[in-house]
């Protein structure tokens, strides 16, 4: 499969980047807020679930592809459920949802959402942002699971 490149303008493009993006891991140390250029960048390993058919994957084991996710735009970043502290720690990404500042389109929010409750919130002017693989896959013989309550 080739490498993925998508851009994000609206919230419809944003829930095709965010099934993109569930499950994938990211390192505490590996996501970063520039506030003078308004830019929230992360770097993660994303589990490609549409890499093989279903019945391939038992056998063959799944796919995960290294992935750098980047927003423009972004007028401030609130963490709340993380432990900021340990720059090491992993984080496994359950969602990506955006909510209009008070209906007033383009202007709202961007919620990165992990698993244990976690979040990292965008305030972003509008819709920005780009998901973009970075070098080649690997195997892996661990699908994501997620509790009912998850």
């Amino acid at each position: 499969m080739p490498d993925l490149k998508l851009l994000a303008l609206d919230a419809e493009d944003l829930g095709v980047l965010a099934i993109q993006l569930q499950d994938a891991i990211v390192q505490m140390g590996e996501m970063a807020y520039v506030e003078r250029e308004k830019r929230f960048a992360l770097l993660c390993n994303r589990f490609d679930a549409a890499e093989a058919p279903q019945e391939k994957r038992r056998r063959a084991g799944f796919t995960r592809r290294r992935a750098g996710l980047r927003f423009e735009r972004v007028l401030g970043v609130k963490v709340s459920g993380i432990d900021r502290t340990n720059s090491k720690r992993f984080l496994v990404l359950l969602s990506v949802m955006y909510e209009s500042l008070d209906g007033q389109e383009p202007e709202g929010h961007i919620t990165l959402v992990f698993a244990g409750g976690g979040a990292v919130r965008l305030h972003v002017e509008c819709i920005e942002a780009e998901l973009k693989d970075l070098g080649a896959a690997w195997r892996t013989s661990r699908k994501p699971a997620h509790d009912q309550g998850e």
